[in-house]
């Protein structure tokens, strides 16, 4: 039995190895982006509003400690990942109110992605991820392979809509627009 668990883990590993190589090289790309969606039973303005509560994450995204809003951009995350801790600073890249949220890691792991929220009825919303991140070590690529963060992101949506499916509101709201840097680097 031992030895089944071993070859699975070094056949994990080369593969995410030879997919990280890959990728560097042009190739095929690695499984290190997901798109997830989910239909939420809410309005999109509740659903879009839920998520600007940041520090509210760890409600519905189990693996998350705590998250730290540090100003209106910038955030600070704590988790743990299959029992490793980890943390991590963030910036939110882009902010349009009942559209998207993005991000991206300015520390830790490489990571960043989308949040986008379409209304499809009056209460009811798409909500839809699109994340990326670059694993950095061993256990980051054992958890690529196995698809860990997938399986961990399409768990979180599930959670968030059970979550304000029963609220039936959000938490709070923060309504303020954050644009994308210019191609020459400077603020719109």
């Amino acid at each position: 039995m031992l030895y089944r668990i071993v070859t699975l883990t070094a056949l994990a590993v080369g593969g995410a190895l030879l997919a990280k190589r890959m990728n560097r090289a042009g190739g095929a790309q690695s499984d290190s982006c997901i798109k997830e969606e989910i239909d939420v039973n809410v309005p999109v303005r509740v659903a879009y509003d839920q998520f600007t509560q940041f520090e509210e994450f760890p409600q519905f995204m189990k693996s998350v400690k705590e998250i730290k809003q540090l100003d209106k951009k910038r955030l600070h995350w704590s988790a743990s990942i299959m029992g490793k801790q980890i943390e991590w600073d963030a910036e939110i890249t882009e902010q349009i109110p009942d559209n998207k949220i993005a991000w991206r890691s300015t520390s830790g792991t490489p990571n960043g992605g989308t949040v986008s929220f379409r209304s499809l009825s009056r209460s009811r919303t798409r909500v839809t991820l699109e994340m990326y991140y670059e694993p950095q070590d061993s256990f980051e690529m054992i958890g690529d392979a196995l698809r860990a963060v997938r399986s961990e992101a399409r768990r979180n949506l599930k959670n968030f809509k059970e979550m304000i499916e029963m609220r039936g509101q959000e938490a709070g709201a923060w309504r303020g627009t954050i644009s994308p840097p210019t191609e020459a680097g400077t603020r719109r």
